[in-house]
C-alpha cells in the first residue's frame, strides 16, 4: 500500500458541496450554535464601578455571584423543559434547554467588595461596586535622640 498526497486544487473546487447548496453555508451554525457568554459594559464614577451584563431569558434565581480574593464572579445556570402533549406514555413532542456561563472580574484595590449590589432586570443585570477612599499613607517624623 502506498501513500499518496492528494490536492484539493481547482478540479476539486469545481464540484458542488452538496451539503452548502442543499442546507445552506451557515445551517450548521444555526443548528448547534456556539456557547455564548454575556456581553459587559463596565462604567466608572468618581464613587463606584457599574457593570452591565446582557443576560435575557434568565431569572433572578439563576444567578451566583461571588468575590473571591479580589475577584468577582458572575455566573448563572438555566434549564427549561417544555411538553406538549403526551398521548399513552409517549411524548409528542418535548423540548429542553441548558445555558450556563461564568466570567471573572479582577476588582482594583479601590472597589468595597463588602457592599456590592446587584439588581436583574429586563434581561440586563447590574453591578454596583461603591468605592472606598483610599487610604492615605501618614508621614510620621521621628526625632533622633
Amino acid at each position: 500500500m502506498s501513500l499518496v498526497k492528494f490536492d484539493k486544487g481547482e478540479a476539486f473546487n469545481q464540484f458542488p458541496n452538496v451539503f452548502e447548496d442543499f442546507f445552506g453555508k451557515d445551517f450548521f451554525n444555526r443548528v448547534a450554535p456556539k456557547a455564548s457568554v454575556p456581553s459587559v459594559n463596565v462604567k466608572e464614577s468618581d464613587s463606584r464601578f457599574e457593570v452591565f451584563l446582557a443576560a435575557p431569558g434568565l431569572s433572578r434565581e439563576d444567578f451566583n455571584i461571588s468575590v473571591t480574593d479580589n475577584v468577582l464572579t458572575v455566573s448563572a445556570e438555566s434549564r427549561q423543559e417544555k411538553e406538549e402533549a403526551k398521548e399513552d406514555g409517549r411524548f409528542t413532542r418535548k423540548e429542553y434547554s441548558y445555558s450556563k456561563f461564568a466570567r471573572s472580574f479582577t476588582l482594583p484595590e479601590n472597589a468595597d467588595t463588602e457592599t456590592i449590589a446587584a439588581k436583574y432586570e429586563n434581561g440586563e443585570l447590574k453591578l454596583e461596586i461603591p468605592k472606598v477612599n483610599p487610604v492615605k499613607p501618614t508621614v510620621k517624623q521621628i526625632s533622633v535622640e
